[in-house]
């Protein structure tokens, strides 16, 4: 009875270990919860992805916590938006971790704005200006197009890491693009009627969109980026959106609406508050969610 019970240990044990390989998964880490979406579209069950930042976080200013280095100490991969978004914390958590997969130029380590064309790079920066990304607009994500650059960079890098999954990342790749390229044609449909206007903007996080879409910022609630609005510029933007006549005023869900609010109350215009990050409210779960969330809301203000 005894040997009998041992053997099944044994042979269960066995069956364990055997069964480990196909059931292990690669542990992504993301920095934000965009690409972190599309690699659990395109990994599939392959994959368990970690996002450090939350949807509703300014993605500019994450803490260093000492949860995030052990994540990445374990990671097998790394994703960054980067073009310095993440430089006030993702250089210590990988300095953290003590892992040499995901050490800047591994192949753990993803940089996706190597895969897109940057939007407002200043070669001569002055911090005088602000918050400024010398490289390029960090907030491309925002532009689908740049999302299939981005997915097409992830399963890429998928199959590097994990040969045997190639072709269910080829095949997840390819179902997203075509859901994103049926997506792309009814959110271009929703948003024709706001082509060519100007709007007012709190961050300069919406370039890629507004270039996409063919809207203009014709100024921003900061008075610089990263910088809180202040009186004289509250009210010079009031004045120029009744003289403008704009109509849209667009703003990021985790900044104050309070100056954003009374621009829209003294002027008339419509204040349009949405996720620019999936997660960034309960609805948006998806990367089609997220444009989903703003092309409604837009479309929907500009109608009404």
């Amino acid at each position: 009875m005894r040997l009998h019970f041992h053997f099944r240990l044994l042979a269960a044990a066995a069956a364990l270990l055997g069964a480990s390989p196909a059931l292990a998964k690669l542990y992504v880490v993301t920095t934000t919860q965009d690409p972190a979406a599309i690699t659990r579209a395109i990994g599939g069950d392959r994959v368990d992805v970690k996002p450090l930042a939350k949807g509703f976080q300014d993605p500019h200013f994450l803490d260093a916590k000492p949860t995030f280095m052990v994540d990445l100490h374990r990671a097998d991969l790394f994703e960054v938006i980067g073009l310095d978004l993440e430089i006030g914390y993702a250089p210590s958590l990988i300095a953290g971790a003590h892992n040499e997969k995901i050490a800047v130029g591994a192949p753990g380590y993803l940089d996706l704005s190597q895969g897109i064309t940057p939007l407002e790079v200043v070669p001569l920066a002055d911090r005088g200006q602000g918050d400024i990304h010398p490289n390029g607009n960090p907030h491309y994500w925002l532009d689908p197009e740049n999302g299939r650059l981005m997915a097409r960079a992830i399963a890429a890098r998928l199959t590097q890491l994990d040969p045997a999954g190639k072709q269910a990342y080829a095949d997840n790749l390819a179902a997203f693009e075509k859901t994103l390229t049926a997506k792309e044609a009814e959110w271009s449909v929703k948003m024709s009627a706001l082509a060519g206007q100007s709007i007012i903007t709190y961050h300069r996080s919406w370039t890629y969109f507004l270039k996409r879409y063919q809207l203009q910022a014709a100024d921003f609630v900061e008075p610089k980026p990263g910088i809180p609005p202040v009186p004289a510029h509250t009210l010079d933007l009031i004045k120029m959106v009744q003289g403008k006549h704009l109509k849209l005023i667009l703003m990021e869900v985790f900044y104050d609406k309070r100056v954003p609010e009374l621009i829209a109350a003294k002027s008339g215009a419509k204040l349009v508050t949405v996720p620019n990050s999936v997660g960034g409210t309960d609805a948006v779960k998806t990367y089609f969610d997220l444009f989903d969330t703003i092309v409604g809301a837009m479309s929907s203000a500009a109608g009404s």
